[in-house]
């Protein structure tokens, strides 16, 4: 009798080879927390004008990707659907990234109660360590601040919440000091710059307009990029970036369950 009620459970697990949730019947998650899948990651991207040679998707595409490689590499985790709805600026008056089209903004309290929303979604189905990563920088404190409500709402339950901020601040620093390393110091900047383009370019090349790319003049703030060049970005300079990433996270995820 007890090898037939758990027969199904394992059946279920093993039949999976995504590490998407939304990809899973209720089945598969439920068995996969059985065996011990507990750990689950919210990846938070938002639609913003990147200047004009990376789409407007750039953030979502470029998280889900590196959360599945995450998810992957620490093992027992599951990517949740991204979260593409971020504050971006006011809409009146336009402020920050609402200056351009192509742009979609959300008051910060709204996106912060949905993030715990999400996060109480996931407690309350027996996931043991839900992680935020943020992709955008605009968010970040929002994500620190979620990060210690939950963790008040949760204590004695078992669960934790887990903001990593290294994910993104790899890049303004480990990786913008790497890219300096390999003679790229006048080509860093702070929005579209070498490293976005590059970092995109080694995620989902498509969505860069490379031909227009390589054949622009210097960048300008009035098209939406902030200092720096990215007209010799590469998919390999972006791989680097990437790498450090993932690392980043995977390190702060089993730092975190070793505790």
């Amino acid at each position: 009798m007890v090898v037939s009620l758990t027969v199904p459970s394992l059946t279920w697990a093993q039949n999976v080879s995504s590490v998407l949730f939304e990809q899973q019947t209720w089945k598969e998650i439920q068995a996969g927390l059985q065996a011990g899948t507990n750990t689950i990651i919210i990846p938070v991207g938002g639609t913003e004008q990147s200047g004009p040679y990376i789409a407007v998707g750039k953030h979502n595409v470029r998280v889900l990707a590196l959360a599945e490689q995450i998810a992957k590499k620490a093992g027992k985790t599951l990517v949740a659907p991204v979260v593409a709805y971020v504050p971006e600026g006011n809409t009146n008056p336009r402020t920050s990234h609402m200056r351009f089209s192509g742009t979609i903004t959300v008051p910060p309290d709204i996106f912060e109660k949905l993030l715990i929303s999400a996060g109480n979604s996931f407690q309350v189905q027996g996931f043991k360590l839900v992680v935020l990563l943020g992709d955008h920088g605009g968010y970040q404190k929002s994500l620190e601040k979620v990060e210690k409500s939950l963790n008040a709402q949760w204590q004695g339950t078992g669960a934790k919440a887990l903001y990593v901020p290294g994910y993104y601040t790899v890049i303004a620093h480990h990786y913008a000091q790497w890219l300096k390393q390999q003679g790229y110091g006048k080509d860093v900047g702070m929005h579209a710059d070498i490293s976005d383009t590059s970092l995109q370019l080694a995620v989902a090349p498509s969505m860069v307009r490379e031909q227009a790319l390589r054949a622009s003049g210097p960048p300008s703030t009035a098209d939406g990029m902030y200092g720096g060049d990215p007209r010799k970005a590469t998919a390999a300079l972006g791989q680097a970036g990437v790498s450090m990433q993932v690392n980043a996270a995977v390190q702060a995820i089993e730092q975190e369950r070793n505790k």
